[in-house]
């Protein structure tokens, strides 16, 4: 114990040092006290162990032994750019370890009103709304339960450059999708990196967000946030994809505020990562609300992914609906942790949850705890959780014509998986991911 705690106090003291160096040096001392109180209260409580509930599952002991360094000025170019994402015909807001990276990004005639881009551009209309709710969203201070824990979303509070800022205004629809690009680079050595994104949809807006976390070299520890707000009756679907570095560290949180009548779909894809978490919380401030949450984990090798969901059903006549599915081989492990909460108040809730796990491999480990707290008597929840393996008769009968067990196991895994891909809208985006799950399956 003694040890451990040594080398925690160590590895992060240099890392902390190097964060307040930082801040003497950026341009934007507007989000100066958001930093410093970012590094206090991670500081407070530190890195994770497994006595702590919500990481019982999940060993970050990678972190203490890793003496990171700030992740700052790294370049690359389109050609390194080979991600079957990237070539989605996007609105393209491009960044580099956390920083704005306008080479890499598109500069599109955008409709009226509508802002995609860095901070520091921001029009004074955009930059109102931005204040209002910057930072609230992933905070779930006074919120029913204590079971979250946030001090991931403080570490990027200490570390964030730059911020990606997407406003939609009332009534506009955006037809072509947003890109939030995110590159992930360390050939000089393990890097700590923090993407900050905010995305506010106005009053009956639509808009389509892919937000991608892509990584091209290296050992770094990559701690994004993102902040969705859908005002009344907007309409938005999401889809965030993850493919670090099988030497990355991913620990991410997701935070969405839905108002009255708006709908919100998030498709979590994930491939990469040696370690991938995610926190996705999602609060329902209104009636009529429609929330849909799906996932597709494809761990191999020593992989760990891990996912926290958190939907707040605080208002009645409220629906929310989550499939999250994971295919593992190897030594992979998965983990899911999936909470409701309906408040007192939440009458006539509709909340249905499932999860399921395929093994592809004896050692293949998957962990699944569903959370149902319920403080009202007129609703309808539901959760389920299976976990089991490829069925051998259709195997057999795919390899019997002639189909390469491999191939036979994409096809099936395919199958399963395809449940969650195909309710994606985008043709482009569902095809690209479709295409990458096979070459995940193949070079397993």
């Amino acid at each position: 114990m003694t040890t451990d705690l040594r080398a925690k106090e160590d590895t992060f003291t240099e890392i902390f040092n190097a964060a307040h160096a930082v801040l003497n040096t950026l341009a934007d001392g507007r989000f100066a006290d958001v930093r410093e109180r970012g590094i206090h209260k991670f500081r407070e409580y530190g890195v994770p162990t497994h006595r702590d509930e919500e990481f019982k599952y999940l060993s970050l002991r990678n972190l203490n032994e890793t003496a990171f360094q700030i992740a700052y000025g790294a370049t690359v170019s389109r050609g390194d750019l080979t991600h079957p994402i990237v070539a989605i015909d996007a609105i393209t807001l491009a960044f580099v370890n956390g920083q704005y990276a306008p080479e890499l990004s598109t500069a599109d005639t955008l409709p009226d009103g509508v802002y995609v881009g860095p901070f520091e551009e921001l029009p004074f209309e955009v930059d109102q709304a931005f204040e209002k709710q910057f930072g609230r969203v992933a905070n779930l201070v006074g919120k029913l339960g204590t079971t979250n824990d946030e001090r991931f979303t403080y570490l990027n509070q200490a570390f964030f450059a730059d911020i990606a800022v997407i406003y939609v205004p009332e009534n506009v629809v955006v037809e072509r999708p947003i890109h939030i690009l995110n590159l992930s680079t360390a050939n000089r050595g393990p890097l700590i990196s923090a993407p900050r994104a905010y995305a506010y949809f106005s009053t009956n807006s639509q808009a389509k967000l892919i937000e991608s976390f892509i990584g091209l070299e290296g050992n770094y520890l990559n701690v994004p946030v993102t902040e969705v707000v859908l005002e009344s009756g907007a309409i938005v679907e999401h889809v965030r994809v993850q493919d670090e570095t099988l030497a990355a560290t991913h620990i991410g949180t997701h935070a969405v505020h839905q108002d009255a009548s708006s709908n919100y779909t998030a498709f979590n894809v994930n491939f990469g990562g040696q370690i991938y978490r995610n926190d996705l919380n999602v609060w329902l401030n209104g009636s009529g609300t429609e929330t849909r949450l799906d996932g597709v984990n494809v761990g191999t090798d020593n992989q760990v992914m891990d996912n926290h969901t958190r939907i707040d059903h605080a208002f009645p006549h409220c629906n929310s609906f989550e499939v999250y599915k994971s295919v593992l081989r190897d030594n992979a492990q998965g983990i899911f942790n999936g909470k409701i909460f309906v408040y007192e108040d939440a009458q006539k809730t509709d909340a249905k949850q499932t999860n399921q796990a395929l093994l592809l491999s004896a050692t293949a480990q998957m962990n699944s705890k569903p959370q149902l707290e319920i403080f009202a008597d007129d609703v309808k929840c539901t959760h389920g959780a299976t976990i089991g393996q490829l069925q051998k008769d259709a195997l057999f009968y795919l390899q019997a014509r002639g189909i390469p067990k491999a191939q036979a196991e994409s096809l099936l895994v395919y199958a399963f998986a395809n449940d969650v891909l195909s309710r994606i809208s985008s043709e482009a985006v569902r095809q690209a991911l479709e295409n990458r799950l096979f070459d995940k399956l193949e070079v397993a």
